[in-house]
């Protein structure tokens, strides 16, 4: 079975500032999807709300060591503000899937997992 990250960019802003009824009806919309996984075979092991990105620490690689900064990796209104790792077998199945959140997330990136021997 293939193993798929989906990460979930968002403006983070949005979320923030976003009514509770808007909360609420978002967090449906990811309820719906976790049921149609299921549903239809695919399997979620895991998945995260994550914490805004000003809760982030970057650790680079700098000429003579490490930087380690606050914040995200990279200056951009959106951010990863969650994830779901799947596994499945029906890789088209799943980006059908994946529609069902595009009501409550504006883009989603399907990412394969690189599985080690």
């Amino acid at each position: 079975m293939a193993r798929y990250i989906i990460l979930l960019p968002q403006d983070e802003a949005h979320w923030e500032t976003a009514t509770a009824e808007a909360k609420a009806e978002g967090y449906e919309r990811h309820a719906k999807f976790a049921a149609l996984l299921a549903e239809r075979g695919h399997r979620i092991t895991s998945g995260a709300e994550l914490a805004h990105s000003r809760e982030a620490t970057t650790l680079r690689r700098v000429p003579g060591g490490v930087s380690v900064t606050q914040g995200p990796f990279a200056e951009t209104v959106e951010q990863v503000s969650g994830y779901y790792s799947v596994e499945t077998d029906d890789f088209d199945d799943l980006v059908e899937c994946c529609r069902t959140l595009l009501g409550a997330e504006p883009a989603l990136e399907i990412r394969p997992v690189v599985m080690q021997p």
